[in-house]
C-alpha cells in the first residue's frame, strides 16, 4: 500500500511540472542564460579540471537539491575577454545566443572589460547594456532578464563605479538587480586569496626553481605557471605579483554558484508555480 501511494505522489509531482507553461530546450527543464566575461567562463578551472563541477553545473545541482523545483539547464555562455559591444558586434550573440529556444531566466553580468576596452566607457557601457537588453527582450521575450553585478576585481573603488553603472542599467529597465558582489567580498575575508587561481609568468620564477614548477606550467609563447590553489604559496608568494591575478578558482565559482541558486530558487518556484 505504501509503496502505491509512493508512486502515486511521484506521478502527480511529475505531471504537475509537466503541465507548466516551460519553454524548454529539453522538455521539463527551466532554461537559464548565463551572458559575461572570463568571470563567468572560467577557461582556466576548466584547462585544469575538465570535468568540473564548473559554474553552470553547481548551479544546476544546487537547484535540483531544492525537490519543489523542476530540473533545470544552465547554459555559459561566457567567454573571456569580453565585453558587450563585442558580444553584439562580433556575431556571437546572434550566433550562440539569440536563436536558443526556451530561454526562462537570463544572467548578464558585464563591467570589467568593458571598463578597460570600450571607449566613452561611461557613456558607452549603458548605451551598450541597454541596447543588449532590447536584443534579448525581442528573442526570448518570455525570459526574465537579471543584471548582475561584477565581483571584486581591480579595486573596491573601480567595482563599487562598475556596480553603480548596472544597478541604473536594472532600474532604468525595471529588471531585477542580483548583487553578487557583498557575498563574493564576505568570502573573501576568509582569506584574500583563497577564491582566485595563480597564474604568474615562468619568466619571473627564479631559475632554479624552474625545473620544480615543470608540472605546473602552461606552455605558449609566454608561458606561466598556473595553479588553482595555495599549493605553491609557500615557494613563491613572497614574488611581487603573485597573487596578481584575481580570477576565480573552482572555490570562487562555487561561492558564485551557491549565491545564485539562491537568488534563482524563489524566483524559480513563483514563475512555475502550480
Amino acid at each position: 500500500m505504501r509503496c502505491r501511494v509512493c508512486l502515486l505522489l511521484a506521478i502527480v509531482f511529475s505531471l504537475s511540472f509537466s503541465s507548466r507553461p516551460l519553454q524548454a530546450e529539453h522538455e521539463g527543464k527551466v532554461q537559464i542564460l548565463l551572458l559575461g566575461d572570463s568571470t563567468t567562463e572560467g577557461s582556466v578551472p576548466r584547462r585544469h579540471v575538465p570535468k568540473g563541477p564548473h559554474l553552470e553545473d553547481v548551479i544546476r545541482e544546487l537547484l535540483a537539491a531544492e525537490k519543489d523545483l523542476p530540473p533545470t539547464n544552465v547554459i555559459n555562455l561566457g567567454l573571456s575577454g569580453e565585453y558587450i559591444q563585442r558580444l553584439l558586434e562580433s556575431g556571437r550573440y546572434e550566433k550562440a545566443a539569440s536563436k536558443l529556444p526556451g530561454i526562462d531566466f537570463v544572467l548578464i553580468r558585464y563591467g570589467l572589460n568593458d571598463n578597460a576596452r570600450r571607449e566613452n566607457f561611461a557613456e558607452n557601457f549603458p548605451k551598450d547594456y541597454h541596447e543588449l537588453i532590447e536584443r534579448l527582450r525581442k528573442d526570448h521575450p518570455r525570459a526574465s532578464l537579471i543584471v548582475m553585478t561584477v565581483i571584486p576585481y581591480g579595486g573596491e573603488e573601480v567595482a563599487q563605479r562598475l556596480n553603480k553603472l548596472n544597478a541604473d542599467v536594472a532600474k532604468a529597465e525595471g529588471l531585477r538587480l542580483f548583487d553578487i558582489y557583498p557575498r563574493y567580498a564576505a568570502e573573501l575575508k576568509r582569506g584574500p586569496d583563497m577564491l582566485n587561481y595563480r597564474r604568474f609568468p615562468l619568466e619571473k620564477i627564479p631559475e632554479n626553481r624552474r625545473e620544480f614548477v615543470k608540472p605546473f606550467v602552461v606552455p605558449g609563447a609566454n608561458p606561466s605557471v598556473e595553479v588553482l590553489d595555495n599549493r605553491l604559496d609557500a615557494h613563491f608568494g613572497h614574488l611581487p605579483g603573485w597573487f596578481g591575478d584575481r580570477h576565480p578558482n573552482l572555490a570562487g565559482y562555487h561561492v558564485i554558484g551557491d549565491e545564485t541558486a539562491k537568488f534563482l530558487t524563489p524566483l524559480i518556484r513563483e514563475k512555475f508555480k502550480k
